[in-house]
């Protein structure tokens, strides 16, 4: 059995036992304690959804500074795209939502981020050697990487817009928004045909991903504006 990569979660199993504490404790749940209440959630997982979902755990995670302490990047992520796409298409894509606060909290360590597999002893940093190394490889192998540049562009596109076009227009570099835009469609939606994609559940992820990019990648934008930013500051 072929071992399930880091970034093909599509659930809520990257939740820590610190999440779940946070979640309990700041929640308005009284008369139980937080055995109890972590036993219910654990076995109703529409239980643990509507919490991720509601209001007030996102106002707790949204005005406490400190936060990123205390909770798992997954967590912080996953609260951060239920907001975002509170309004929009996207509102119900569960697994998509998981997917994409997963795959943030990976892409953080900045060495993960220009690796195919966490394993990989060099990084890769252009799209073109990617694209060439695939042409050559096995399908483990091009399947991964295709599910890389597809994520990679998400990312990059997602979270710093505005450096993909002063690295193009001063820099003189190749790509644009456009092109990154075009690498994430294409690519998410060629990982959708693998075996393996469906193996992961992925391949309806990773479609609807290539259909709807410019939506996902416009979730990261306003989470970038509205909370990365300060965040830095």
């Amino acid at each position: 059995m072929i071992k399930r990569p880091d970034f093909a979660n599509i659930g809520l199993e990257r939740l820590e036992d610190r999440d779940l504490k946070y979640v309990i404790e700041h929640f308005p749940l009284p008369g139980r304690s937080y055995e109890e209440i972590a036993r219910l959630i654990l076995t109703l997982p529409s239980t643990l959804e509507s919490l991720l979902n509601s209001e007030y755990i996102y106002h707790k995670i949204h005005e406490r500074e400190e936060l990123i302490l205390q909770i798992s990047p997954f967590l912080f992520f996953n609260v951060l795209l239920r907001r975002a796409a509170k309004d929009s298409e996207t509102r119900k894509d569960k697994k998509i939502i998981n997917y994409i606060a997963n795959l943030l909290s990976i892409f953080i360590r900045t060495e993960r981020l220009y690796k195919v597999e966490p394993h990989d002893t060099l990084s890769t940093d252009y799209m073109f050697e990617l694209i060439t190394e695939a042409a050559s490889a096995d399908a483990r192998r091009q399947f991964l990487i295709y599910s890389h540049i597809g994520n990679f562009s998400l990312f990059i596109s997602g979270f710093f817009p505005q450096w993909i076009e002063y690295r193009h227009r001063f820099k003189k570099r190749p790509l644009n928004l456009e092109h990154y835009v075009n690498y994430g469609r294409t690519y998410f939606q060629r990982a959708s045909e693998y075996p393996m994609a469906r193996e992961f559940g992925l391949d309806d992820v990773f479609l609807r991903m290539a259909l709807l990019f410019e939506v996902y990648k416009d979730l990261l934008n306003e989470i970038a504006r509205n909370h990365l930013v300060s965040l830095r500051s």
